[in-house]
């Protein structure tokens, strides 16, 4: 028998790498065709109304000039969609109707979400007397009619925005019609999201509360970390995925009360154009020129649609219990 040994060199196994939440969250995400549609769908109009439509103004198509001669022009005869009854150009006014219904759903909805995340957070990592009437009072806030309120909060704010605007303009020289645009916005993004935030935090609040008896923050408390650093930075990325779905669900619910408040005139104001005062004008022409109407709507009812899908996605996407499909 021969002293000299055979080695054989044996190959390491292959480490498996793991993949993280988010990962593993977005590849479910793309094997919802739904939300995928809803997604490019989004990205589209965002596209058409934020950089095509600013292109397009800039080249010298302007959404409020008026061309009486060519009133109620079919498609293709005078721009790209026709024009409405003061001859001015439909795809223009479509496309920037959506910039300020967009922008009041956006800015709402960071509002929302900042201040339910703050709100939410304390009173459940607090818990106890103090959460409970934190919570008590969003009770009773929530229990109030929702369009009610908002119309009554928009009508206080918009004198004092009123002011402030008009300052700008005689003391500061600031452009009148850019500050006119955007002041027309503040009052019903303000009134939309000062009562649009309850909801939000009631969602946090019981997230907050189940991760406040978790290890990982007893850990943290035991290494003397504040509150507020508990809080922000080891109980908030936990939070992160109900936090977004709410949110991606919160946009087209504030699209539609911004256009609801613009249909019956308590919205937008004229020379700022928006898909709910686009409809509401439209259906003043529905027996004679549809398309004034049609228009708006489908772009109206398209994007709540592609939002409702993309945040249907989203929450089966980030759900913890499908990760152990």
């Amino acid at each position: 028998m021969s002293s000299s040994a055979t080695v054989q060199n044996s190959e390491p196994a292959a480490i498996e790498k793991g993949s993280s939440l988010w990962t593993d969250a977005f590849v479910r995400l793309k094997k919802n065709k739904l939300a995928v549609l809803g997604g490019i769908i989004v990205i589209v109009i965002l596209f058409l109304c934020f950089i095509v439509a600013p292109i397009m103004s800039m080249a010298g198509m302007k959404a409020n000039d008026q061309d009486l001669a060519n009133r109620f022009a079919g498609i293709g005869e005078k721009g790209v969609l026709g024009t409405d009854q003061l001859g001015r150009d439909l795809f223009m006014r479509v496309l920037e109707g959506g910039q300020i219904s967009l922008l009041v759903a956006f800015l709402a909805t960071m509002m929302t979400v900042t201040i339910g995340v703050i709100y939410g957070g304390v009173a459940g990592y607090i818990g106890g007397r103090i959460g409970n009437i934190m919570m008590r009072i969003v009770d009773g806030l929530l229990a109030m009619p929702f369009l009610i309120i908002v119309i009554l909060f928009r009508e206080i704010i918009t004198g004092r925005i009123d002011i402030v605007a008009r300052f700008l303009v005689n003391e500061w020289s600031w452009d009148n019609d850019t500050v006119t645009r955007f002041a027309n916005l503040i009052p019903l993004t303000i009134a939309i999201a000062g009562f649009g935030w309850l909801s939000m935090a009631r969602i946090v609040r019981s997230s907050a509360a189940s991760l406040s008896k978790q290890e990982f923050v007893e850990a943290a408390r035991s290494l003397g970390l504040s509150h507020r650093r508990i809080l922000f930075r080891h109980m908030l990325p936990n939070m992160l995925g109900p936090v977004i779905i709410y949110a991606t669900l919160t946009i087209p619910s504030f699209i539609l009360y911004e256009a609801t408040l613009s249909f019956i005139g308590l919205g937008i104001e004229p020379p700022n154009s928006s898909w709910g005062k686009l409809i509401m004008e439209g259906a003043n022409f529905l027996e004679t020129n549809v398309i004034v109407l049609a228009i708006p709507a489908v772009m109206f009812s398209l994007t709540l649609f592609a939002f409702n899908f993309l945040g249907d996605g989203l929450r089966d996407a980030l759900d913890p219990k499908a990760s152990k499909d």
